[in-house]
């Protein structure tokens, strides 16, 4: 989670890159908008701009944001700074958030994300074989 520089327990606006539950990459905006955070945000990533939408869903981190084609993970994960607004609140200054560090962050939460694998399906050592049960205590 990335939040503004002015952010505080009252007023904030964050970006998340999280692992969702169908180890998905789930990016969420999530903000004190009174309005909420559903509907279309403007952001600029290292000076290119564009419109994204919300997905509607349940999230404990506002609305996840639509990124079919990988622009804002890569941003995140590459660039230096982000602003952002609702489109909503277009006579509304942007926040900023800074990015340093945002790759190291975004890679340790994605480790999390790779699908575990069920037991029946690991590979194990070919001079390893399943554990016997002799009757003894274990």
């Amino acid at each position: 989670m990335g939040c503004a520089r002015e952010s505080n327990a009252n007023e904030f606006a964050c970006l998340v890159v999280r692992c969702e539950d169908d180890y998905a990459v789930g990016l969420h905006v999530y903000t004190s908008r009174p309005a909420g955070d559903a509907g279309t945000w403007e952001m600029t990533l290292d000076r290119e701009t564009r419109l994204i939408d919300t997905i509607a869903g349940t999230s404990p981190y506002g609305a996840r944001l639509d990124d079919p084609d990988g622009w804002l993970l890569d941003g995140l994960r590459h660039g230096t700074f982000v602003y952002l607004r609702h489109y909503n609140d277009m006579d509304k200054a942007f926040v900023f958030i800074d990015l340093s560090g945002s790759f190291r962050s975004i890679a340790e939460a994605l480790h999390w994300c790779a699908p575990r694998v069920p037991p029946g399906e690991q590979i194990g050592s070919p001079d390893v074989g399943p554990p016997q049960n002799n009757g003894e205590a274990q």
